[in-house]
């Protein structure tokens, strides 16, 4: 059967004038036509006729995870979960847990903090996953399908970590990840471990215990992520401008003595010269000179309602097989505006992790 290699994209014939495209963007594939858009639930677990059409039913169904036989965008089937972490269930189309796991969240690091004594390490800029003990799960508590050869040797304890390949591989990262089938793509990814959240001790005491565990089974994709007493606020801003100048994201600081906390504390910090946030697509900008007849930048909305356009950071990948209206992107800045615009975004990828929660103020506007 004919496929759809990574990033290509093709037209088919669709009911009216216009035909329906079809899209391979990381393993994820997807069709224009309204089965495929309004089937619901997760876009990687959806399929549609023109799909099946395509890669041949068998395969499609496959991919999803659908029993053989099945119609339309059929939701799959999903295991019971184990004792051991969250609870299985398929309401949005995934396998997924019930809820998100209980992972504690940074808040950003103020000048007024002394980091002197704090633990430091590099930020990472992968993907953040909780194993439970038997599987790893994202921050929704949607299940990453990692093979049993990458997970052997993980211990049948909870831990904390990032699913990481490189510095400015954010994107990349997500397309291996994300895929449902497992394959060899998953020996680029490390699982680079930060915390024990169900071990009780203090934060010496939970760094203790997993290099211990790790240092006797020796798991060939995971590692104990370095952690180095910070000395000082000069030697904080000399660690940062290294990192920063060998491509990495910044800094994380935990504070000596912590407790695993869910949810943000005060207690972990991230450090950085550049701002983050997420914001929605609504809609695409059409690209003039060199990117005539595709994607010229991203109109974006972020959770307040200010609304930009975000060109700059995006690949010819993206600019060719752009991120649909309605998904959550990542980006880059320097500082807001006095109106509230981030100044010189630069794109940094999709996120699968967060869920779209606009702020108090806009969902009380009237009409909204």
């Amino acid at each position: 059967m004919p496929d759809l290699a990574d990033g290509d994209s093709v037209e088919v014939k669709g009911s009216g004038a216009k035909p329906y495209v079809l899209k391979n963007v990381g393993g994820v594939y997807s069709c224009t036509c309204p089965a495929w858009r309004n089937a619901g639930g997760a876009i990687d677990r959806r399929t549609c006729k023109h799909l099946k059409g395509l890669r041949g039913e068998a395969v499609e169904l496959a991919r999803i995870g659908a029993p053989a036989g099945a119609t339309g965008a059929t939701k799959p089937a999903v295991p019971k979960a184990s004792k051991a972490g969250p609870k299985a269930s398929s309401e949005d189309g995934e396998e997924s847990a019930e809820q998100a796991p209980p992972l504690l969240l940074a808040h950003v690091y103020e000048p007024d903090v002394d980091p002197t004594g704090w633990w430091m390490s590099e930020k990472l800029d992968g993907v953040r996953a909780y194993w439970d003990g038997k599987r790893f799960v994202s921050r929704l508590g949607n299940v990453y399908h990692a093979p049993e050869w990458f997970t052997a040797g993980l211990p049948d304890f909870t831990l904390d970590g990032e699913l990481w390949l490189d510095r400015k591989a954010f994107q990349r990262t997500v397309s291996v990840v994300r895929r449902q089938d497992g394959g060899d793509a998953w020996r680029q990814i490390r699982f680079l471990v930060f915390d024990a959240p169900g071990h009780d001790g203090d934060f010496e005491a939970r760094m203790r215990h997993y290099h211990a565990e790790l240092e006797r089974r020796r798991p060939a994709f995971a590692s104990a992520h370095a952690h180095e007493i910070c000395a000082g606020p000069e030697h904080l801003q000399r660690e940062l401008v290294r990192v920063e100048a060998l491509g990495g994201e910044g800094l994380m600081l935990r504070r000596p003595g912590s407790r695993y906390e869910v949810g943000r504390s005060h207690t972990l910090l991230k450090v950085k010269r550049f701002h983050d946030d997420e914001a929605r697509v609504v809609g695409h900008q059409a690209g003039t000179g060199k990117h005539k007849g595709r994607l010229g930048a991203l109109l974006v909305e972020l959770r307040d309602g200010t609304r930009f356009a975000l060109g700059t950071g995006l690949s010819d990948a993206d600019r060719n097989a752009p991120p649909e209206v309605g998904t959550i992107v990542t980006f880059r800045y320097q500082e807001l505006s006095d109106g509230g615009v981030p100044r010189f975004p630069s794109f940094v990828g999709v996120r699968h992790d967060v869920a779209w929660q606009p702020s108090a103020a806009v969902t009380k506007k009237p009409g909204r």
